[in-house]
């Protein structure tokens, strides 16, 4: 099997479902990155992409309670939090002379935020920063946006194009088959509107990511069916720009509250590194039609990071800042901020070319190659990571 399935990947045959589930069934990791990696060569040659971004979680006060997420907020918990405008835009402008490219800005479903609030915020944001992509809101918000305003999607996302809206983000993904979905999601947003939104933003020009939360309830199978369902979607619009398989985080106790708000941990592990490495390599393999798999490091570390650009990845995200809706979960050490030289070192120290993107993928700059190994061994080397 292990060669029929190396067959048809060198042949740049399509895998099948069974292909699929037979891959997560390999114990082999090494063959799998190999495999991974050689798709990945010929897409994306040896370079590894990145921005310089910052995310922004306008509010942390949300209408649901998905049983997997610590982010959330009820009004009048002690730590809920809403940003005015003015506030949003001071946080974007911290990070101005790092010369930013995006703001990644994803939210809670607000059960009385006015739906104003969000094109004005946008708006703000752009006049404030004008270079800088404004790539914000899930499919989730959209939806959300909907139901609030009484507006449908189609005008929705005019108006906030209008505002300055570069991207969606690939949020309120999860696992979208239902045996799986209807545990652990708690928002009306299952694929059906998903895809609806997607396709319809991918429509009007905009390219959008997409996203799969893998590590915990769910089996491979169903991890399977994710990506074959967004690749059904990638042949119809051709809109999704990266894949991201996002690794689920386990709770701990909130100082600020002592709460634990994952109600499945208790009965989950979270993801190895080798199962997180083998879901690259099996994303990268089947989601033939998506020019890029992304490793968000904040969930996976900076050494698995590390490790997934020989498993299919050609791209690390960006700087982030103050990313919460993992930190208010994780205590695994990643950094709330990667400088630009932190992610240069990191892409270099792995042996790949760095390159600077933007929110659409126009490359903003190239950077040089690594340091051949043999002239790096040749004098000692800074262990940093």
């Amino acid at each position: 099997m292990k060669r029929e399935l190396e067959a048809k990947v060198t042949a740049g045959e399509r895998l099948s479902r069974e292909d699929g589930i037979a891959l997560y069934e390999s114990d082999d990791l090494v063959w799998l990155g190999r495999l991974a990696h050689q798709v990945r060569t010929e897409k994306n040659g040896d370079r590894v992409m990145f921005n310089v971004n910052r995310h922004l979680n306008l509010t942390n006060v949300c209408s649901a309670s998905c049983a997997y997420c610590s982010f959330q907020r009820k009004p009048g918990e002690k730590d809920a939090y809403t940003m005015r405008i003015h506030e949003a835009v001071a946080k974007a402008k911290e990070m101005e002379g790092e010369q930013l490219t995006e703001l990644h800005i994803v939210n809670g479903l607000h059960p009385t935020l006015p739906w104003k609030y969000y094109p004005k915020v946008l708006r703000e944001l752009k006049g404030a920063l004008p270079g800088v992509n404004l790539k914000a809101f899930t499919a989730t918000e959209i939806q959300w946006f909907e139901k609030i305003s009484g507006l449908p999607a189609d005008e929705i996302l005019d108006e906030l194009m209008d505002a300055g809206l570069e991207s969606l983000t690939g949020g309120g993904a999860e696992i979208f088959d239902w045996e799986v979905r209807q545990h652990i999601v708690d928002h009306a947003t299952h694929w059906e509107d998903w895809s609806r939104i997607h396709r319809l933003a991918h429509t009007k020009g905009l390219r959008t990511p997409s996203t799969m939360l893998y590590g915990h309830i769910e089996e491979p199978r169903h991890r399977v069916d994710h990506v074959l369902r967004l690749r059904e979607l990638q042949d119809e619009t051709g809109g999704f720009s990266v894949f991201i398989p996002l690794r689920y985080q386990h709770d701990f106790v909130d100082s600020a509250d002592g709460k634990i708000r994952n109600r499945l941990q208790a009965r989950t592990k979270m993801a190895s590194p080798a199962e997180s490495l083998k879901t690259f390599a099996v994303s990268r393999l089947l989601f033939d039609n998506v020019p890029h798999v992304k490793c968000f490091w904040v969930m996976h570390g900076l050494s698995v990071a590390q490790l997934s650009l020989n498993f299919g990845v050609d791209d690390l995200d960006g700087s982030v800042v103050e990313y919460k809706i993992t930190h208010d979960a994780d205590s695994y050490g990643t950094p709330n901020t990667m400088h630009r030289e932190d992610l240069l070192n990191l892409i270099w120290d792995a042996g790949f070319q760095p390159v600077e993107r933007n929110t659409k993928y126009e490359i903003v700059r190239e950077y040089d190659k690594p340091t051949p190994q043999a002239q790096r061994r040749a004098e000692p080397q800074q262990v940093w990571a």
